[in-house]
């Protein structure tokens, strides 16, 4: 409910305050699991894809900021559910998996952390086995402009173009017993590539 009332009013500030432009987004399934996967610069990723999106999604938050008092809370509320950044967290992807089987948006940043300079990095396995092993639509997604409107250790946002360009669903088949793991790393590095391209076509139109 929380998420539903605010997001009109955090859509039309992005839209002042960044000049949010918004391609691609007949490209996320209105209803059904989807995965969104994007690339990560900032802070500001989570709720200016959120707001980019047509439907609510859901997202995996660093488990620290779930100490905050109120501000986990308030997140909680939000759709963020709490990720280990340190090493593999079992109860995180399986949160994830049930979301997504619960029929979810899920947003999840396959590179696992910010980018400092807005270069592509390797997507862990991880995000390549929720794919695989829940079968739903993989959206990739390229977030641009955030890392200039809110670089890590900055204390509030500028003004600065942020746009959101959505790709075409990849579809991984569900797969188990020998040879999983290698597709695992396969759909995983299938995303990033997916993101590449959304990164150059973006490029390529502000030239």
């Amino acid at each position: 409910m929380l998420y539903a009332i605010l997001k009109v009013p955090a859509v039309a500030l992005m839209r002042w305050w960044f000049g949010l432009r918004v391609t691609g987004a007949e490209h996320v399934p209105p209803e059904g699991p989807a995965l969104i996967v994007s690339n990560h610069q900032s802070v500001l990723d989570p709720p200016i894809i959120g707001g980019a999106a047509p439907r609510q999604i859901y997202f995996m938050a660093k488990a620290e900021l779930f100490r905050i008092p109120l501000f986990g809370r308030l997140i909680k509320a939000l759709n963020a559910r709490p990720v280990r950044r340190e090493g593999s967290d079992p109860r995180a992807l399986k949160e994830a998996a049930r979301l997504l089987d619960e029929g979810k948006a899920l947003l999840v940043f396959p590179e696992g952390t910010r980018s400092l300079d807005g270069s592509l990095a390797e997507a862990k396995p991880g995000v390549g086995m929720l794919a695989v092993m829940s079968g739903a639509p993989v959206v990739p997604a390229y977030v641009s402009g955030t890392l200039e409107a809110l670089p890590k250790g900055a204390a509030r946002p500028r003004r600065s173009q942020v746009s959101v360009r959505f790709g075409p669903a990849l579809h991984f088949k569900v797969l188990s017993g020998e040879g999983r793991k290698d597709r695992y790393r396969e759909a995983a590095h299938e995303m990033m590539r997916a993101i590449a391209y959304l990164k150059e076509q973006q490029e390529e139109q502000h030239r």
